[in-house]
């Protein structure tokens, strides 16, 4: 005899795993930011690297040219010449990850960078999306 909808609906949902039915989405720590006289330095600048999967040179690079400004980059911190504010910086870290880490077909920061030739691209490693970038 056929079950009702609802009883195979509810059979069903029970037997879903739970890991399956919840998105997971990449933590992203907010730059933690001292100032020293005239330098704005992000003290946890590799970690956000490490965690966002790209090389601290290519994030550095996207920064000084964004915030117009120089710096360098001294063990796990990022060392900007001159004030600048939190809010501006955690913005042009976000303008990053939409362009340089996002996939646009299913949103996941589940990327990487890869040149082939002299063309720059994002390759999605969840739906296989690949889509260019822009050189920095």
């Amino acid at each position: 005899m056929m079950k009702d909808y609802e009883k195979m609906l509810s059979e069903a949902m029970t037997k879903i795993s739970k890991k399956v039915s919840k998105e997971t989405r990449l933590e992203i720590p907010s730059p933690q930011i001292m100032v020293q006289g005239n330098q704005t330095i992000i003290t946890n600048f590799v970690e956000i690297s490490n965690i966002l999967r790209r090389d601290p040179k290519h994030l550095s690079k996207f920064l000084f040219r964004e915030l117009a400004t120089p710096g360098n980059v001294n063990d796990t911190r990022l060392i900007l010449q001159g004030k600048v504010y939190r809010n501006l910086i955690e913005k042009k870290i976000n303008d990053y990850i939409k362009e340089f880490v996002e996939c646009d077909e299913c949103k996941k920061l589940d990327t990487v960078i890869i040149k082939e030739k002299r063309i720059t691209f994002l390759k999605c490693e969840a739906c296989g999306a690949k889509e260019t970038v822009r050189n920095i």
